[in-house]
């Protein structure tokens, strides 16, 4: 299958996505972008925008196993990755795999659970496996964890560590939607679609695990001029410059940033980023990066906004 193609069955994930999620065209965009540059993804709102089931139906129109974890107080880390059981069969203590040993790891409500069990998943994010006991476990490829949050004003809720916020590529927010959008979702619950169950939805798979890998592949064959490298180093510089940021982009938010860039190019059928590849990914992929200084914040200023004004603010290359 060539790249024209492999592109085309990838447009068709959306249209099966559509099936059961209405509306969030950006969420949907950046969870294939995730998939695509390899990378994980936070899904931010409040309870019942469809968050869960946007990743569930990603999941099935992409052929993909899936496992989900609902993260709670009480949750262990071992309830993620997995741990040692002993067998008395045979005396010794074989390694049982977590729900963490699939392709697409649902981590609901992630900001639910203390940091010592969030941070359980900071290994398998980073170095796609899993270490107990001295054993390494590798995890299936592809492995993509779409971590769903409430906003932190939520009761309950623990702020992400900032070096757990650092590992997802994007964060998304899905907000409540339109009010001709509610309707259409109120109209498929009136005739009989089920959330619990994306098959009610008619959500057929498109996309199988090679063609995965190999958008992948494609993906990382993505041009970069020098031109459009040096803007995306003067945008994160740009970032530590700002009087109301604390805490700029880093090199590695960079280098996250022309990862997305390189998979929204492939998307949208392009061989080589541009300027524009660049400027569509920006706020997703830096909005939990940065750390705003607190009088901004007492102002009301927040990271996209910051980041909005850094675009305007940074020559674009031509």
């Amino acid at each position: 299958m060539d790249g024209t193609d492999l592109r085309a069955v990838f447009g068709a994930v959306r249209a099966e996505v559509a099936k059961a999620v209405v509306g969030q065209e950006g969420a949907v965009s950046g969870m294939m972008v995730g998939v695509l540059a390899q990378g994980h993804v936070l899904l931010e709102g409040v309870p019942g925008v469809a968050k869960t089931l946007l990743v569930r139906s990603l999941a099935a129109a992409m052929s993909l196993d899936t496992k989900r974890i609902q993260f709670t107080p009480d949750l262990m880390p071992g309830d993620v990755t997995g741990s040692l059981v002993y067998d008395a069969s045979t005396g010794t203590f074989p390694f049982r795999e977590g729900p963490v040993f699939t392709n697409v790891l649902l981590a609901d409500e992630i900001n639910r659970t203390p940091p010592k069990t969030q941070s359980a998943l900071l290994e398998a994010m980073e170095e796609r496996q899993v270490s107990v006991d001295g054993g390494a476990h590798p995890l299936p490829d592809p492995f993509f964890v779409a971590a769903t949050m409430n906003p932190i004003e939520f009761e309950g809720t623990y702020t992400l560590p900032e070096a757990q916020l650092d590992r997802f590529l994007m964060k998304l927010t899905m907000d409540i939607p339109p009010r001709d959008v509610e309707f259409q979702v109120l109209r498929r619950h009136a005739d009989g679609f089920v959330a619990r169950d994306v098959s009610s939805a008619g959500i057929v798979p498109v996309v199988d695990r090679s063609q995965v890998l190999a958008a992948q592949r494609a993906v990382r064959g993505v041009a970069a001029r020098d031109d459009v490298l040096a803007y995306v180093v003067d945008l994160a510089r740009a970032t530590r410059a700002a009087p109301s940021v604390r805490v700029g982009v880093s090199p590695r938010g960079a280098t996250a940033l022309l990862a997305a860039a390189k998979a929204w190019a492939w998307m949208t059928g392009a061989d080589a980023i541009t300027p524009d590849h660049v400027q569509a990914m920006l706020v997703p992929v830096w909005r939990h990066r940065l750390r705003v200084a607190p009088d901004a914040e007492l102002e009301g200023v927040g990271a996209d906004a910051v980041l909005r004004q850094v675009l305007q603010q940074v020559r674009v290359p031509i």
